[in-house]
């Protein structure tokens, strides 16, 4: 049996409203006869009417009390009607009964409406609009192949998420199987949605890994390919760095940056701080109260008592800092610990929340409205992270050789740093840009983040960098360097532990945390990032100056196959 059915087919609708017995051709399919309606029943045309039975109303009713004033100035009997008075009064009566009537009709079409819908429904109940013509063959939905049956078990629990009986996001729960949960889930998808997801893979994947702490309702997983660039000699090391990406030439001109810095003696990195932020709002009856809180916060007196409070929460976390702001009457707590070798979101806001706690003993009037104020400033392009630095600071340098530049990287030196200043300072300043003073350094830093299993979305500032190139010897060499204030990463935790990941963080000899020093990992790996980074900028600003881009682009980033369809086509 096919379970995965086609989606039926628009009803076609013949005079009668009736489905006949002929397969309809597709201009049959969009002539629909209209519903009929209350106004059908009149002889006249809706519009017309209405104005004759308002315009005879409000006359006979102004004719009526004009007489009846007449009567009362005159003295005579009201109950004494000439003919044309009684025909006023059934005109009255008449017009009065048809406006109540027309009220009512807007009533009375929609329950004739509702009523054909309901029978429409029950024969053709999985469709909602039956009066829109096709879509475009791109638009029309790709049914799935034909697949084996599930087995009468995992049907039945399909109608019941189709039902609404079993809630999808429960399945893993009721069934204690995460692959099958899974896999039910998918199928329910495909027949709700009447679109399949068939190039979406489903098995080859450990699904008990990610049950709790990675993605809810799974029902697959995404291919992203893997790249190698390097070596990348850093700090005496060499490294194969994994770039997860589906943009041509990324990979390939990384592997050149990092073959000019290797010829060249490598790259050196510094880690000029490490420590992740959580700040949140607070707010009090007035502006001098919450200023309080700050002189108490800042205070280097109160300062290890913070501290001891803000340790418990973990035996890696120790808080660094603590930084408040005002804005009136609201108070923005900006903490900083170091995390050992996780990224430390969650460490850090647990040792937030101890130290709320215990400040609600000394100020019991203060309203926490967020453990977040955004003044941390988490996957959001923020002057205060540019500034005072989130995650990992990292500073790396190198110095190519001129004859490197000319031979490898095909421009010169006095090139790279002209674009460098036009480029990435003035132009980055001409645009107003926030820490985005460099060519591409969010190229190299979502490739590796998705390959080591970081969080994609602190690409925002992960990315945040400085590239700088200076002429050096008499202008024979080039001197290039990257800052980059807050690159959030992690070797513990989140998506770190995926088999995938974990074997790219493995190839880098960064895997899980440090033994012989906390957080050294985290920060290895924030070095490699920055390194990568460098050797990236290097890379394109040369392909830039020697006018390499445009053409490598269309060489190596441009497919000549249609996969759109089911045939491949050359151009």
């Amino acid at each position: 049996m096919d379970i995965r059915r086609r989606p039926p087919k628009p009803p076609v609708h013949s005079k009668n409203r009736f489905l006949d017995n002929r397969s309809p051709s597709s201009d049959d399919r969009t002539v629909i006869d209209p519903p009929p309606k209350a106004s059908d029943a009149l002889p006249l045309p809706l519009y017309l009417t209405n104005a004759v039975f308002f315009t005879l109303f409000f006359s006979v009713a102004y004719y009526l009390l004009h007489r009846w004033r007449d009567k009362i100035r005159y003295n005579t009997p009201l109950h004494v009607v000439t003919i044309t008075e009684l025909g006023a009064i059934v005109a009255l009566i008449a017009s009065f009964i048809y406006l109540l009537g027309f009220f009512g009709i807007d009533f009375v079409q929609s329950f004739i409406s509702r009523a054909d819908s309901t029978d429409v429904d029950r024969d053709f109940e999985d469709h909602r609009l039956v009066t829109c013509p096709n879509p475009p063959p791109s638009q029309q939905p790709i049914v799935a192949k034909s697949e084996p049956p599930l087995p009468e078990e995992d049907e039945e629990i399909v109608r019941s998420v189709l039902d609404g009986v079993v809630p999808s996001y429960s399945l893993e729960s009721r069934l204690g199987d995460c692959k099958r949960a899974a896999s039910i889930r998918r199928e329910a998808l495909q027949r709700l949605t009447g679109r399949s997801i068939e190039g979406l893979p489903l098995d080859g994947f450990d699904y008990d890994s990610i049950l709790g702490q990675c993605c809810e309702m799974p029902v697959g997983y995404v291919q992203i390919p893997v790249g190698i660039a390097g070596p990348l000699l850093l700090d005496g090391y060499e490294y194969s760095v994994p770039m997860a990406t589906t943009e041509g030439c990324l990979v390939a001109s990384t592997n050149r940056g990092c073959k000019a810095m290797y010829v060249s003696g490598g790259a050196t990195s510094t880690v000029l701080k490490d420590g992740m932020t959580r700040a949140p709002v607070v707010r009090f009856a007035s502006a001098r109260r919450a200023s309080e809180l700050k002189f108490f916060l800042e205070s280097p007196e109160n300062f290890e008592t913070l501290a001891v409070v803000f340790n418990r929460s973990s035996r890696f976390a120790r808080l660094q800092s603590v930084m408040c702001t005002l804005a009136g009457k609201n108070a923005y707590v900006r903490f900083s610990c170091s995390t050992g070798d996780a990224m430390g979101m969650n460490m850090v806001s647990k040792g937030v929340q101890n130290v709320l706690e215990f400040l609600t003993e000394d100020f019991p009037d203060m309203d926490v409205i967020g453990i977040s104020g955004n003044f941390c400033s988490d996957k959001k392009p923020a002057a205060v992270n540019w500034i005072e630095g989130r995650g990992k600071s990292v500073v790396c340098e190198a110095v190519i050789r001129g004859d490197i530049v000319n031979k490898v990287l095909k421009t010169s030196v006095a090139s790279l740093v002209e674009l460098n200043m036009l480029k990435n300072l003035t132009g980055s300043a001409i645009a107003g840009s926030l820490g985005g003073f460099n060519a591409h350094a969010s190229n190299i830093v979502s490739a590796v983040f998705l390959a080591t299993g970081q969080d994609p979305a602190q690409n925002v500032e992960s990315s945040q960098c400085i590239t700088m190139m200076e002429a050096i010897n008499n202008g024979k060499d080039i001197h290039i360097s990257v800052t980059m204030p807050s690159i959030e990463v992690g070797t513990v935790g989140g998506g770190t532990q995926l088999a995938s990941q974990s074997a790219c963080l493995n190839l880098l000899g960064v895997k899980g945390a440090s033994k012989e020093s906390p957080g050294m990992n985290s920060r290895r790996l924030a070095t490699i990032v920055a390194g990568a980074v460098l050797a990236g900028e290097l890379s394109l600003m040369s392909a830039i100056a020697a006018g390499q881009l445009v053409k490598s682009h269309m060489k190596y980033n441009r497919s000549s196959r249609d996969i759109s369809g089911a045939t491949t086509t050359t151009t």
